[in-house]
Order: C-alpha cells, then structure tokens, then sequence
C-alpha cells in the first residue's frame, strides 16, 4: 500500500494514501448493515487502508464503537481518527463545544467506546466560535502531552482558525470537504494556508456524497431515511442541472476503463503528495473499487478537462442545508 505523510517535522504522521470514512457505516445515509460494516474495515486492513476516520457524533457515538469491534489485536496498526466539538446534551439538544473541560469529557467517552488509552489523530470536528481557539488547542495540546492523543486536526476551519490553532499547538492535518463538485478549499485560501504551514490535507466526501459516481440521478435514488434526500444538491432541479459534472467524470472513465468513483479519487490524489482522501465505504466491494483509484494516473490533459468541467463553484446548491451552513467557520 501506498503511503503518504500529512503533518510535517515533529508532527507528521505516516498514513495510507487513502483513507477509509466510517461516518456512512451508522449515519446520515440510512440504514447499514452491521455485519457488512465490519466485513468492509477487516477488508480495508487486507488491502492496507490502516485510516479510519470517525467521530463521536455519528451515531452519535455508535461509530466509534463499531470500529471498536473491527480493531486488530495489534492497535498500532490501525491510525484512528476522531473528532469533537459537536455536542449532544441530557436534554435532547445539539451544539457546538470548544470549552476546555467539555474536550476532556469528550475524549474520555471516545477512548471509552473505541476500547483504546489514545486517538491517533484527534479532530476539533466544529469550531466554537464563543471559545478562543486558543484556549481550545491549549488544552488539546496538554492532552498530547499527557499521551491521550498522539496529533491534532481541524474541520472545516477558516484560514485565521487555522493559522491561530497552529501558533498554539502544530495543527498535523486539515478535514474539509473537497471534491470536483466542491472546490471552494482551492481560492478562499485554506489549502494555500495549509500548504504554507506545512499541513496534511484530508478531504472528505472526495465522492461529492456518492454523486460523482453517477448512481444517483434523481432523490427516488435514495431511500426514504437518507439525509441526502433534504439537501440541496440533491432537490431534482439542482440533481438535473449537477448531472453535468457527473457525466464528465463518466467520460474519463469510460476512455480508461475504471469506474467514475476512482476517477475522481484519482482527481483528488493528484492535486499533491499532502492530501490523503477518505472516501466513505459500507460495502466491501465499493472499498475495493475506491482502491483502485491508487493505481489510476490521469492525463495532463484528462485534469485539465475535468478542471474545466467543474470549475469552483459550479455544483448548483449549497453543500449543506441552510442550518449546518452556519455552524461552519469563516
């Protein structure tokens, strides 16, 4: 398997290329199949994708300790990621959390249901805007001192999160979505920001959802309990008019002989040796085509057409609805 390093000097951190998102195998897409959850995490340790990517908010909670059933005998061959910030309380109610102490509670109920003592690589899932960044990664730092966590990540943070995180405990890697259908990450100066501070990039949903696939063409595609089908992308006037971008995915991959899935991984790994996607997979056999994108190597010519089929900011509809918008930083 392929290796890549996110991160940089003291604070780099050796992963497979590609990476494995658990989030599908208990949320937001309808229902999984356990058993084939499982099936498809022992398959990723076959085929060397050691990543998981995970959160103590999908389920919520029930995530982590799915992946606790799946884990190896030897933990250190597995590099976990979690994440917090996204908080559940007693009374039914959801918000954002970057207080000190609330971190501590978090990361002790994670360690708890994933059946380790650490987190590899442990991520401010939101950024709490009533909380400076500092006080957040001052505590995040005495945690990686204490050896609760091994390194640190943002998700979706904005360039100044990103640059005020970083001045108080090196940031290892940066989650955000980035794909052909959702590019913003490359003009509004996130990436160059990372890249400038020597940051591993993580893209999730390098599938734009499951929509560069070309499987969904209309909301009956999905089943009824999918979150999808309420997001704006995904209504049939903006299905209809994305169709565009999809289809150009298809051309190319119909010219090489690969499926649409790993032309746009293959997109992706191609952008630079500092991105690791996490494609999302609860099904062996869908694993087992994203793999395939590691052996793709598209044209010049091939990027370069697919770049001008899904210039920044050509996918119709938000990305999130209108209330998840808000709760993103920047």
């Amino acid at each position: 398997m392929q290796t890549r390093t996110i991160g940089s000097g003291s604070f780099g951190l050796e992963v497979s290329a590609l990476g494995l998102g658990c989030m599908g195998m208990t949320y937001a897409y309808g229902a999984s199949d356990e058993a084939e959850s499982l099936r498809t995490l022992a398959r990723s340790l076959e085929l060397g994708i050691t990543f998981w990517d995970s959160s103590d908010s999908y389920g919520p909670f029930t995530n982590e300790e799915l992946l606790a059933r799946a884990l190896p005998a030897d933990r250190s061959s597995v590099i976990i990621a979690s994440k917090f910030g996204q908080e559940f309380r007693d009374d039914g109610t959801r918000g954002i959390n970057g207080r000190p102490e609330y971190i501590r509670k978090a990361l002790e109920g994670s360690l708890q249901r994933l059946g380790t003592d650490y987190i590899d690589l442990y991520y401010q899932h939101r950024i709490d805007k009533s909380v400076p960044v500092e006080e957040t990664w001052g505590e995040l730092s005495l945690l990686v001192t204490e050896g609760k966590v091994r390194y640190l990540g943002l998700s979706e943070a904005s360039s100044e999160t990103i640059r005020r995180a970083h001045a108080t405990h090196p940031v290892t890697a940066l989650q955000t979505e980035w794909s052909l259908w959702t590019r913003d990450v490359e003009t509004n100066g996130i990436l160059a920001t990372t890249r400038e501070l020597g940051i591993g990039f993580v893209p999730y949903s390098p599938l734009g959802r499951g929509f560069l696939t070309g499987t969904i063409t209309s909301p009956e595609d999905l089943s009824d309990d999918d979150g999808r089908r309420s997001w704006p992308r995904f209504q049939p006037d903006a299905l209809t008019a994305n169709m565009a971008i999809a289809n150009s995915v298809k051309a190319v991959a119909e010219e090489i002989g690969a499926s649409p899935a790993q032309v746009a991984i293959a997109w992706l790994l191609a952008q630079g040796s500092d991105i690791v996607p996490i494609p999302g997979a609860r099904k062996v056999h869908h694993l087992e085509d994203n793999v395939g994108a590691l052996d793709i190597e598209l044209s010049a010519e091939q990027i370069s057409r697919l770049d001008s089929a899904a210039p920044v900011g050509a996918a119709v509809g938000e990305r999130y609805p209108a209330a998840l918008m808000k709760s993103l930083d920047g």
